[in-house]
């Protein structure tokens, strides 16, 4: 007689220890399986809400400052290092591990117009109302020690804006024209200008460190190569562009801030059209900074907020915004792409997460694997309208919100207008142009 026994591995079923997982037998089969995708569904939407309950981004306040934040910059080296300008002359040296100052000096009489630092991380620029350009060192003095300037030049004109090159002693301001200055010599090496009043701000691009792009009160971005003794080329907009920002990754994309409430990624190759045309903020926008990996970047506006924008899309992603902050001046997104510090009109830095729901510290492997599950399970399921309605909906100041409706209107009123110019005039008199093109007046080159 045959007798069938059976035979069971304990290694398959037994835990080791008692602080081990209980071992679960799983059967992958899809045809034991028929509800899967509305389980599935079910998940995605309950990760969906949990994201939004812990979306905290707010992490803390530095102030100190007696007069409201003009310009920031990052140290090059350190992550815990963050600069500070303001518009009664004072730099303020913060470490953001104990989100305390650590150094205070009074640079310039007036507004600090701009900051940078050395790409070796050892000093640093500043420029000021009082027509002065000063080296200082980042560390500390030693006891007994005045904090004095390494260098200060003085200029002829007031100085607007300052940028370092990112491997070379070069720095470049701009003020009246565009100077790069030898950190050695005190009259500029070269001055490039190409008929305007005045410069707000100048950027040495990250990859293709030889070039420049420069925003000017005349509504002109303008483009320079330091190896030659001209510009380039530029674009004229319908409004001035305050400040643009090169992408770290991709050495023709930069993105301009611009007065008329929106932002323009352009390609330095093709002038004549934006790439993407980001519009969400109600008033100027004054400040922009990409993330280090390029595919983020964010901005700060005088309508009181600060929005996360995908490069790729004309919306944000997300908006920050607190009742007792006023009109962002500065805002810079840290090298780690964990955080975002943004100076404002009411004396104080506000450190916030780049992500609003992640979950700061050290994470257990179960923590991340159920982490990464949850955000594959949210792309996947991304479309369907009820998680993507939780995953969108952002509550607003209702100044915004108002004003973000009656724009939505004005809008809407134009569009009608030129259907019916168009509908009323003779065909081919009145030619198509798309959303990107009408903010390009000219390229010149």
């Amino acid at each position: 007689m045959r007798v069938k026994v059976l035979s069971r591995n304990p290694d398959d079923y037994l835990r080791e220890t008692k602080l081990d997982l209980q071992r679960v037998p799983r059967n992958y089969d899809p045809a034991l399986h028929p509800f899967e995708v509305p389980r599935e569904y079910t998940r995605a939407l309950n990760a969906t809400k949990l994201e939004r309950v812990f979306a905290k981004p707010f992490l803390s306040s530095l102030d100190g400052h007696r007069d409201g934040v003009n310009c920031m910059a990052k140290h090059p080296k350190s992550l815990s290092t963050v600069l500070s300008g303001a518009c009664d002359g004072e730099v303020k040296i913060w470490n953001l591990t104990k989100r305390q100052c650590i150094r205070t000096i009074q640079a310039h009489e007036g507004f600090v117009r701009g900051m940078c630092a050395r790409f070796c991380g050892t000093s640093f620029f500043t420029v000021g109302d009082d027509k002065t350009v000063k080296q200082w060192k980042m560390e500390s003095p030693e006891y007994g020690e005045e904090e004095e300037p390494i260098h200060t030049i003085l200029g002829k004109t007031v100085y607007t804006g300052i940028d370092h090159h990112w491997k070379e002693a070069v720095f470049a301001t701009c003020g009246h024209q565009v100077d790069i200055w030898d950190e050695q010599r005190t009259s500029p090496m070269c001055s490039l200008t190409w008929g305007f009043d005045s410069i707000s701000s100048v950027k040495f691009n990250p990859i293709e460190t030889y070039l420049l792009g420069s925003c000017a009160s005349d509504r002109n971005i303008v483009l320079y190569d330091m190896r030659k003794s001209t510009p380039l080329k530029k674009v004229i907009l319908n409004m001035r562009t305050n400040t643009l920002c090169w992408n770290p990754m991709e050495a023709f994309v930069f993105t301009a801030a611009n007065e008329d409430y929106n932002l323009y990624t352009f390609d330095m190759r093709y002038l004549e059209s934006p790439v993407t045309v980001h519009m969400d903020h109600v008033s100027a926008v004054l400040d922009v900074d990409y993330s280090p990996t390029g595919k983020e970047f964010v901005s700060a506006s005088f309508d009181k907020s600060v929005r996360i924008f995908p490069v790729d899309k004309g919306h944000s992603r997300e908006v920050y915004h607190t009742k007792r902050m006023q009109h962002v001046i500065t805002v810079k997104w840290t090298s780690d792409n964990k955080y975002i510090l943004c100076g404002s009109d009411e004396m104080n830095i506000r450190l916030w997460k780049a992500n609003a729901s992640e979950k700061l510290g050290v994470l257990a492997p179960r923590e991340k694997a159920a982490m990464n599950y949850n955000q594959k399970l949210k792309e996947k399921f991304q479309y369907h309208p009820q998680i993507r309605r939780i995953a969108q909906h952002r509550h607003l100041p209702k100044s915004i919100f108002c004003q973000i409706k009656e724009q939505r209107i004005m809008r809407e009123a134009r569009r009608r207008k030129e259907l019916n110019r168009r509908k009323h005039s003779k065909p081919g008199s009145m030619p198509f142009v798309s959303e990107r093109k009408k903010h390009i007046v000219a390229v010149v080159k």
